[in-house]
């Protein structure tokens, strides 16, 4: 008898702590569950997308499109214009005024060179930070002493070269323009502001995160670091965002961030949420929508404005793959035929399978942007860019 009674408390010390076990178990998947909701990344909380595609090494193409280098420290790789003696000046309408683009071994300067030879002087500034891929062009950020961020005088556009930088005068050497947070918001995953009321350019130096990196779409991604390396994985919250499993109208959210027009969300720079509803002001004093919105950054505008939109349940994402490079225009055409026969094309009678591969160019050609425009001596270089207006555009139906 006494042993059988030794043996049953046994197991019932084991079953209490079994229980135990399970109740601990059970009350830390509730804590963390409670507490994991998605946040906007931050220096304090992003784990990088080295972490990222140590597991999902399958998206590694990520790192080489144009979201992921829209913004970069300066180097030979990262500039696209040259810096190659007589292709490295940006002539001016001002006799008096041209810009020389400098590579040393303390880094990559613009200078103005002001009057004539050899009466002249300079003002020169280093290059901290490159905004664009420069598959079309690029734009040059600099730091004052302490903490206040300005735009360079002088971009880079693809087949034109150097050119004074959006909106600049010709002639005139001009450093003075702050960059405030909206501008970066689009060109970099995370910029801590310094709070001013006289000034909207000052940030930290410390906790720069450059390009549009996995978790400003995924969401911050340490707690789900967390959770995958914790044991009790399997019972615990992802912890992070999955655009595919969002309700279309979030998905569009997290491209209409920076993609759907001109005016800027009601919440602070850097503090969207992935999944939650992006919040646009609304003036109902406002003028009229009138059709007239320009193709650069109002991608997601115009495509809601299309009959291939408002007649299915198609996103960004129906067309595009974020995580890779995509410029071949007949494998995007090919897009099209999921839902449309080539058959069904007007010019299919005259132009038979020609027509195959050309459904982007006839239907969002690129067009003229008329917000980005940069000044030259005698010129303007304007950019393209393909329109998401997708439409019958008469003018480019000849294939």
């Amino acid at each position: 008898m006494p042993r059988r009674t030794t043996g049953l408390a046994r197991r019932a010390l084991l079953a209490i702590a079994g229980l135990a076990l399970l109740t601990a178990g059970a009350v830390a998947v509730g804590r963390f569950a409670a507490r994991v909701q998605p946040e906007a990344v931050r220096a304090d909380n992003a784990m990088g997308d080295t972490t990222c595609l140590s597991c999902h090494q399958e998206k590694t193409g990520f790192e080489r499109t144009a979201h992921r280098l829209t913004s970069r420290l300066p180097t030979r790789d990262a500039i696209a214009g040259s810096f190659r003696h007589g292709e490295n000046l940006l002539r001016t309408s001002n006799p008096e005024l041209y810009f020389r683009m400098d590579s040393t071994e303390t880094g990559f300067y613009q200078t103005a060179v002001l009057g004539r030879a050899p009466d002249t002087s300079t003002h020169s500034e280093r290059i901290d930070f490159v905004t664009g891929s420069g598959r079309k062009g690029q734009s040059y950020l600099y730091w004052r002493p302490g903490d206040q961020l300005f735009q360079l005088p002088v971009s880079y556009w693809k087949g034109t070269g150097w050119a004074n930088s959006p909106a600049y005068p010709d002639g005139r050497p001009n450093f003075d323009r702050p960059i405030p947070p909206r501008c970066l918001e689009c060109h970099a995953s995370g910029f801590q502001s310094v709070a001013d009321s006289l000034y909207v350019n000052r940030y930290r130096r410390t906790g720069v995160m450059l390009g549009i990196t996995c978790e400003t779409c995924h969401g911050a991604g340490r707690e789900h670091v967390k959770r995958e390396r914790s044991p009790l994985r399997v019972a615990l919250p992802s912890a992070i965002v999955n655009p595919a499993r969002l309700p279309r109208a979030r998905q569009l959210d997290g491209c209409a961030l920076c993609h759907g027009g001109a005016a800027a969300p009601r919440t602070p720079a850097f503090s969207y949420v992935p999944g939650q509803p992006l919040e646009k002001p609304f003036d109902l004093w406002g003028p009229r929508d009138n059709g007239e919105i320009d193709v650069h950054g109002n991608q997601v505008a115009m495509l809601e404005r299309s009959r291939c939109f408002t007649a299915s349940q198609m996103t960004c994402a129906t067309c595009h793959d974020v995580h890779r490079e995509q410029r071949d225009v007949v494998e995007l055409s090919g897009k099209c035929l999921d839902c449309h026969d080539l058959q069904s094309c007007g010019l299919f009678p005259r132009h038979g399978n020609a027509l195959a591969g050309r459904c982007v160019d006839c239907h969002m050609p690129a067009l003229t942007s008329n917000t980005v425009v940069s000044n030259r001596p005698g010129d303007q270089v304007r950019v393209q860019v393909r329109t998401h207006w997708i439409k019958v555009y008469p003018q480019f139906q000849s294939p």
